[in-house]
């Protein structure tokens, strides 16, 4: 193992679900009512249902209301569609969250349009990537703007710092390059057909993973002293039959280690910020829409 500093996401991640909480009762002492975030799950993926309940549990010890609304397989669009439109709604509901992915026979795409973008507290609304896109305030996915956190909290200003993120997603890759753009550094966006990624890898002063292969970032691909930001979970093959696999990220964690200066481990990285910023995402939300200025988070 390197002398690479692991980056504590579950304490980052503690602290910011404290202010949360504190920002949440001085907001329904204002607006005499809790800020309210609902859930909504379609079907019985196992991950899905873990994030769910982590993000319930999470919900409640911030001081807020809110629900999860557990929804069958099989339930058809128009159903569900009109679920978040009654969501849409309802003046207690300050975000909503459709938990991806869904099941086949629905059109992300779809369902996550017709959320209100005002309630739109992942971030994945077209209105609110518009408005990232070109520099507008907006609720911002929460997996990237964890990863922001952490990297300001690490590195302090990023002004001029070469960021290669590898993945374009709109989940992740894309809002991740907008965020760090925002924060002045040179930004290059890579992905799993770019030619020679490895050496534009190794240009990195902050390297960003976000393409769902297990440790598929190599050590020789990591600059001295970079800052690694490893956004992938991904289960390995179990050793033998009744065993789980272990989980990993999309870089090699020890090999990485041995370059960086800093590394976010898998788990225990940007996983907890994930939840911590959708917290976050809600208190901005019900702010805004009681139109009271934002916390200082």
């Amino acid at each position: 193992m390197g002398c690479a500093r692991p980056i504590d996401g579950k304490a980052a991640a503690a602290a910011l679900r404290e202010r949360v909480a504190e920002a949440s009762r001085e907001f329904s002492r204002k607006a005499l009512r809790k800020p309210g975030l609902h859930v909504v799950l379609v079907g019985d993926d196992p991950a899905s249902a873990v994030y769910v309940g982590a993000k319930e549990k999470a919900l409640h010890k911030a001081g807020m209301e809110g629900a999860v609304h557990r929804l069958p397989a099989d339930t058809s669009e128009a159903d569900l569609l009109g679920l978040v439109g009654k969501l849409n709604a309802d003046p207690a509901v300050d975000g909503i969250l459709v938990q991806l992915p869904l099941p086949a026979h629905l059109d992300e795409a779809k369902v996550l349009d017709t959320i209100d973008p005002a309630k739109d507290v992942d971030g994945f609304h077209v209105v609110n990537a518009g408005k990232l896109a070109v520099g507008k305030e907006a609720l911002v996915p929460c997996t990237p703007a964890g990863c922001i956190r952490l990297l300001k909290e690490e590195r302090g200003d990023l002004s001029g710092l070469h960021a290669v993120v590898i993945g374009r997603s709109n989940i992740v890759g894309k809002p991740m390059a907008q965020l760090l753009l925002a924060e002045n550094a040179t930004v290059t966006i890579a992905h799993s057909r770019t030619r020679n990624l490895p050496e534009i890898a190794r240009t990195a002063d902050i390297l960003v993973a976000a393409v769902g292969r297990p440790e598929m970032v190599k050590g020789d691909w990591v600059k001295e002293g970079a800052t690694v930001i490893d956004v992938g979970i991904n289960r390995l093959p179990p050793p033998e039959e009744g065993a789980k696999g272990k989980l990993v990220g999309d870089v090699a964690y020890g090999e990485a280690a041995e370059k960086a200066a800093a590394i976010t481990p898998v788990p225990g990285g940007v996983g907890p910020m994930t939840i911590a910023m959708l917290l976050a995402n809600t208190l901005t939300a019900a702010h805004a829409r009681e139109g009271l200025e934002p916390p200082k988070l």
